[in-house]
């Protein structure tokens, strides 16, 4: 999975403007994030139309809090630039709540 590097929101757009893109905040000190981790590669592997990037959020503290991102692990996913679907809170989360989340998405964008 790709590491977004430090950015601002504008720049996030460009980032995000063509096809699907998932984001995941994480931080390396969180044990919520720690928990869902080892997920992820099959959740990448399993949704191939999305390009997934992960956010470090204290590297994206000024990012995440334009984007309405208090909370981690976090999930944002855009369309063509568009913001589609979020799953944003401080919960654990896991591999199939995710998936779920990712499910309703494709079910709407398509």
């Amino acid at each position: 999975m790709e590491q977004l590097p430090k950015m601002s929101a504008t720049e996030l757009k460009d980032q995000v403007k063509d096809g699907k893109t998932m984001l995941f905040f994480t931080a390396d000190w969180c044990p919520d994030c720690r928990f869902i981790k080892p997920a992820m590669p099959a959740i990448e592997a399993e949704y191939p139309d999305f390009k997934f990037l992960t956010v470090d959020r204290d590297e994206n503290i000024d990012l995440a809090a334009e984007l309405n991102v208090f909370g981690i692990p976090s999930f944002i996913a855009y369309s063509n630039g568009e913001e589609i679907g979020r799953l944003v809170n401080k919960d654990r989360k896991t591999k199939a709540e995710v998936e779920e989340f990712i499910n309703s998405l494709t079910t709407n964008a398509d």
